[in-house]
């Protein structure tokens, strides 16, 4: 490839950098210094952790996020000596496990060194916001890599040093990183007005449902108040139950039938594998429950309603509620993530429900079926309007990451 070749150019630019000429290429190292975090030794010792100096790790940074509050690990004084300090601002990135992710530490704080840190940025070559964006954009190059043994698996403080980057002038740098950063504060704003949502049900669910020890709610419609206390009952009292039956051996590319395993269930349908044998097929309003997650999971007891008739099979650690005396969603609002199944969770070895365990579930129940259907129908309303502003969410993502591959060279010839 020629050197005039080489020279790259975005496919969306803004007017008044048209006819700038194409992108410079510089070395990271060219414009900044790169340092790796630090972990005292041994690990758990008194004398370096459980202080009060926050410490950044990977589990602190969250791939939505540019600001990054350390809140998960502190260590002591002594122990900060034998970290990484850096200070508020400072650009880092993940090196290893999530590789390169990154994020600006939104406080003064010691970074673990599963991190790389980008200091003394040259601000006369570089934007930070705009190096930034740069790291967010190159992720996929590092994490692809990562995932498949690459030369990124882990990347060292050498490999980030000599990584190769086309960048424009500081205007043009400012122009893109406002830009989207206009767009990541739709983004915040967006996931903030899920969050108040999210928390709207939360204190719904806790005015419409009986506290523990009391037998009728606290918020009744006007139409039941006088229609006295809610019936405490047993799961296997108004549903019945049966264990999902084993797929992997007929798994199939496309399949008449959806496989619902605990992958399934925790990605709210997102990941999907399919077969043409149904073992164990579901019908419409059939609950169907996660039995098996490891210790402290996000999987244990969430339940999906079944939205249609032989769509979907069951698989095994995978258990299916049919309600018989009981509304379907109604049942599904009490026992999803219910605190009876994760008081099961000790936090040490992988929760294993069993069929008692869930047919003993305690619930209470309005008597009167339509008081069942009106708490239901509110409850599901506000699930779609969450839905709602959820796709609204993906679809904000959605632009950013096009208008990204818009606003930067093409990833395959970066750094070539």
């Amino acid at each position: 490839m020629s050197e005039q070749t080489k020279i790259l150019v975005p496919k969306l630019r803004f007017p008044e950098f048209q006819n700038a000429g194409g992108w410079k290429k510089y070395q990271l190292q060219e414009f900044s210094t790169i340092i790796r975090g630090a972990s005292p030794r041994p690990q758990g010792d008194l004398r370096y952790y459980g202080g009060t100096v926050p410490r950044l790790m990977g589990k602190d940074v969250s791939r939505d996020g540019k600001w990054v509050t350390p809140c998960t690990d502190y260590l002591t004084e002594e122990g900060a000596k034998l970290s990484r300090f850096c200070k508020k601002g400072t650009l880092t990135i993940i090196c290893s496990g999530d590789v390169g992710v990154p994020s600006f530490l939104a406080i003064d704080a010691c970074i673990h060194d599963g991190f790389l840190a980008l200091v003394d940025i040259n601000k006369k070559i570089i934007d930070e916001n705009y190096i930034y964006y740069c790291l967010v954009y190159l992720q996929k190059i590092f994490n692809d890599s990562a995932t498949h043994g690459g030369i990124y698996v882990n990347l060292t403080t050498t490999i980030l040093k000599e990584f190769e980057l086309r960048i424009p002038s500081i205007k043009e740098q400012q122009k893109i990183a406002d830009c989207l950063s206009s767009i990541d504060e739709l983004i915040t704003a967006q996931n903030k007005k899920i969050d108040a949502l999210k928390d709207h049900k939360k204190g719904l669910m806790q005015q419409l449902f009986p506290l523990d020890g009391e037998t009728v709610p606290k918020l009744r419609f006007p139409e039941f108040k006088d229609a006295g206390e809610w019936e405490e009952k047993t799961l296997s009292q108004v549903a019945k139950y049966e264990n999902g039956k084993a797929h992997e051996q007929d798994i199939t590319e496309f399949g008449q039938y959806v496989v619902v395993n605990s992958k399934f269930i925790s990605t709210d349908g997102e990941v999907k594998k399919y077969t043409n044998q149904g073992n164990c097929l579901a019908k419409k309003d059939d609950i169907l429950m996660v039995l098996s997650d490891v210790p402290n999971g996000r999987a244990i007891a969430k339940c999906f309603v079944v939205n249609a008739d032989n769509l979907y099979t069951v698989n095994q650690r995978i258990c299916k509620i049919t309600p018989t005396k009981a509304l379907s969603k109604i049942l599904f609002y009490l026992i999803n993530r219910s605190p009876y199944f994760l008081d099961f969770d000790d936090g040490v070895k992988q929760t294993n429900l069993k069929n008692d365990d869930v047919l003993n579930c305690p619930i209470l129940l309005p008597v009167d079926i339509l008081e069942q259907q009106k708490i239901a129908d509110c409850l599901t309303s506000v699930d779609d309007l969450i839905t709602a502003q959820i796709q609204k969410l993906e679809t904000l993502k959605a632009h950013k990451k096009g208008l990204m591959q818009q606003l930067f060279p093409i990833i395959d010839e970066v750094g070539e």
